[in-house]
């Protein structure tokens, strides 16, 4: 009895692990009220100890949709911008490093108060380059807005 239920507790464990190592996960959420279609100007705040610059991947992404971006450092409030953009990078090891998540937040410049927030998640059998999840998470947040333009 128990030489037939081994093989198939066998089979089943490895199922489970390997449908573990192919999880990928692309979100969006917005805050209640937030409007960001007002947004035309982009502060990018570059994480501390960031050696991949992901702060210049976001800034070249939002540029190339229409909006105005700029990054540097985080400065006290109030930002002279729209909106201030955050992120945390996650890097992980198997056979080369590679992003394993990317989670981004858009806040309010006056209050730092989150208006969106953005996330990629690709283990090692699903994972897609830097660039690719930055431009997962910025058209996933930026989905239905397009930057206004304010004529002179």
């Amino acid at each position: 009895m128990v030489g037939k239920i081994f093989p198939g507790l066998l089979v089943c464990c490895a199922l489970l692990v390997a449908q573990g190592c192919s999880v990928n996960r692309a979100t969006a959420t917005m805050a209640p009220g937030a409007d960001l279609s007002g947004i035309r100007n982009i502060y990018v705040v570059k994480e501390a100890g960031d050696d991949h610059s992901i702060d210049e991947l976001i800034k070249m992404k939002l540029t190339k949709m229409g909006y105005t971006a700029t990054n540097g450092p985080e400065l006290p409030l109030p930002y002279n911008a729209d909106a201030v953009l955050t992120y945390v990078d996650k890097w992980m090891w198997d056979m080369t490093m590679y992003m394993l998540e990317l989670t981004v937040h858009v806040r309010n410049p006056q209050t730092n108060a989150s208006l969106a927030v953005g996330n990629s998640y690709h283990t090692s059998l699903s994972r897609k380059t830097p660039e690719e999840m930055t431009d997962e998470v910025l058209s996933n947040i930026f989905r239905n807005t397009k930057p206004t333009v304010v004529s002179k």
